[in-house]
């Protein structure tokens, strides 16, 4: 499964056809197509995914930015209420982070300067199995 944006775009409108795509695999039995959370950054905080988010019976671990909540506060009682977060599950966030920043190492990557897609995932295809060997075998050993 792999969706790919322009490199200028941003992630978050890309969330509702990577949701449509989701398969949580497991031992048995068809994979499930409903994660028990979601964990994102601030920019995945819109009305619009957590209602998406809320209508499937899915948690969001998601904070809400600052903009946000003044714009609720100043509502009052209308504003509705304060986004519940659970902060020791998004502290698990780190983990995608940190894979990330080991794809964004490879220059080609981080920039974005192939000019097709297919090339582009296939280099993206080539840092994961890169990075899949090397946990499989350890770190090297030291002389």
């Amino acid at each position: 499964m792999t969706l790919i944006s322009p490199g200028q775009a941003a992630d978050s409108p890309m969330f509702m056809p990577l949701m449509a795509q989701l398969r949580v695999a497991r031992d048995v039995g068809r994979p499930r197509k409903r994660p028990d959370a979601v964990r994102g950054d601030k920019a995945y905080s819109s009305r619009a995914i957590r209602g998406h988010l809320r209508t499937r019976g899915i948690k969001a671990v998601i904070p809400e930015p600052d903009d946000q909540k003044g714009h609720r506060k100043r509502r009052g009682s209308r504003g509705g209420r304060p986004v519940d977060l659970d902060a020791v599950d998004y502290k698990n966030r780190n983990v995608i982070e940190r894979r990330f920043c080991r794809i964004k190492q490879w220059r080609g990557l981080s920039t974005r300067y192939d000019k097709h897609t297919v090339i582009y995932r296939a280099a993206v295809v080539l840092n994961t199995v890169i990075a899949w060997s090397r946990q499989l075998s350890g770190p090297p050993p030291r002389t």
